[in-house]
């Protein structure tokens, strides 16, 4: 007969509160290591990807970014294996030690310009170190906090997993602005950058000395007892039909949709108002870290809410809510945060005709045709345009009715300023930036209702023999495929269409495909008996 895990006595409380706060912090500072590239993209790209364009050198950090991701899929497969067969505590004690060691070495990795290509492969292998880690991170915590906790707060208990991977974010852009606040600003560009990444050392070893004080789960226990422990976990995660149903679920329909909105809610949102918006790094900075400090109470919130309406009903709202809801709440973020902008663009729209406006966002030498460095100059600048296709052998520019007497870079500048763009960033003004800061809260609250159940229904849809291997495998896949590449798909979108809010389509394709297949496909776990 299986052993049944009963909730934790009175007496034994403090050890749970134990485990949930050395679980989230792990959580905290493992995502925090994986986080801090991302918002770093930019200085990483002038020191290791330099292209003589910053666009050019974001698109690819970003790529490099979403490599990360892309590795969470094998380390969820490796990691899985260990959790399932060896334990939940040592696996990942494993995965934080591994992430931190990686991420201080790009504290320490030498330049482009000190050693050639050579640094960015270094930066690479580092960024697969990793995704490696972080593959089996997730699952191992949320496990190993779902097996210890009562069955009517496994979602309140897990929730505070998925607060503390919007933590590791809201750290990561603490320690920046902290590091950017007490370095000059030329040691900052110089050296400063890696104060962050070797920050990590110090987030290592906390957790270490947290986690070592945690007791194996007593899920895991109870089977070495009965001996039942998954000799091949991940042959037995895929044997059946209904287990490969299950997983193409929880891939297709959890995991793909969560992390499109969870990205969006933070990194997107960041990257959206310090390039489209135009609003300066540093107070874009403070606005996306006061809004994450709020939406970390969303994941929290609606785990708990999961255990009293189930699962199923939070995650399925959120999706719609989503879809509704994210156009205007990028419009409101745009129209707020640079209202002079915002009026430009709709005053004074920008048409470029030509034969051949072809562009290449990873061009690294100019583009090839005369209309492409037309759509280059703008681009840069982060002014929308829209390309018409005309049989002129030189690109012409329209700036609302007036057609501007040349292309070159230096009539184009001229011609935006006349029209009224703004030149350069701006630090918009408090209330303005409360709307931008309310704007994102609410895509945090979306990002809430569709992660905080997840952890819980995750642990309550896979047997235990295989639970570990089983649920990392398409929640990896699903978050660093889908995920893991938005924002770089995202800028990929707008670079190749001028309009800065043509990338939100990617995230509505995906959420509309999630919406469908957890209507249809995800079966209510709320309140089931872990075996």
């Amino acid at each position: 007969m299986a052993a049944t895990i009963a909730a934790p006595p009175e007496g034994k409380r403090s050890s749970t509160r134990l485990v949930i706060v050395a679980s989230t912090l792990g959580t905290v500072f493992e995502w925090y290591d994986f986080f801090v590239y991302g918002t770093l993209a930019t200085i990483i790209g002038q020191h290791f990807f330099p292209a003589g364009n910053s666009a050019v050198s974001l698109l690819i950090t970003l790529a490099t970014f979403g490599v990360g991701f892309g590795m969470r899929p094998i380390g969820a497969v490796l990691f899985g294996i260990l959790g399932d067969r060896l334990g939940r505590k040592y696996t990942f004690l494993v995965t934080v030690a591994l992430m931190g060691g990686a991420t201080a070495g790009v504290g320490l990795l030498p330049t482009y310009a000190s050693i050639g290509l050579a640094a960015p492969i270094l930066l690479v292998v580092l960024r697969v170190a990793q995704g490696l880690a972080l593959g089996g991170e997730y699952g191992g915590a949320a496990i190993y906090v779902a097996e210890h906790a009562p069955r009517g707060r496994r979602g309140l208990y897990t929730g505070f997993i998925q607060a503390g991977v919007a933590g590791g974010f809201l750290l990561s852009l603490a320690v920046v602005l902290a590091a950017n606040t007490f370095v000059e600003k030329e040691a900052w560009a110089e050296w400063g950058w890696r104060i962050p990444f070797l920050f990590s050392l110090v987030l290592l070893a906390i957790s270490l000395w947290v986690r070592m004080k945690l007791h194996e789960s007593p899920v895991f226990k109870a089977m070495q007892a009965e001996n039942k422990v998954a000799r091949n976990p991940l042959k037995e995660s895929f044997d059946s039909w209904a287990k490969w149903r299950r997983i193409l679920v929880v891939l297709f329909g959890i995991a793909a949709g969560l992390t499109v909105i969870f990205y969006t809610a933070h990194f997107q949102s960041l990257y959206f108002i310090q390039s489209a918006v135009r609003i300066d790094d540093t107070p874009a900075r403070l606005i996306v870290g006061a809004s994450a400090t709020l939406s970390i109470l969303w994941y929290v919130l609606f785990g708990w809410l999961s255990d009293k309406i189930g699962r199923k009903p939070p995650i399925i709202a959120g999706y719609i809510l989503t879809l509704i809801l994210i156009f205007p709440l990028f419009h409101w973020m745009a129209a707020a945060g640079n209202p002079g902008l915002a009026a430009a663009i709709e005053r004074a729209p920008v048409v470029v005709r030509g034969s051949d406006c072809s562009f290449d966002p990873f061009a690294t030498q100019g583009q090839a045709t005369p209309c492409g460095r037309v759509l280059d100059a703008l681009t840069t600048r982060g002014v929308a345009y829209r390309a018409v296709v005309s049989n002129q052998a030189e690109p012409q520019v329209t700036i609302g009715s007036r057609v501007l007497p040349a292309a070159d870079d230096a009539t184009i500048a001229a011609g935006l300023a006349d029209a009224g763009y703004p030149v350069g960033k701006v630090t918009p003004p408090l209330r303005a930036a409360l709307q931008v800061g309310a704007a994102i809260v609410l895509i945090g609250i979306l990002s809430g209702m569709t992660y905080g159940p997840v952890a819980a229904c995750l642990v309550e849809l896979f047997p235990a023999r295989v639970r570990y291997t089983s649920m990392s495998i398409p929640y990896h896949i699903g978050s660093g495929y889908f995920g893991g590449f938005l924002p770089f798909i995202n800028q990929y979108i707008v670079a190749r269409t001028g309009d800065p809010f043509a990338g939100i389509w990617y995230m509505v394709a995906v959420t509309v495909l999630a919406l469908l297949v957890v209507g249809f496909g995800l079966p209510e776990t709320s309140g089931k008996k872990l075996e």
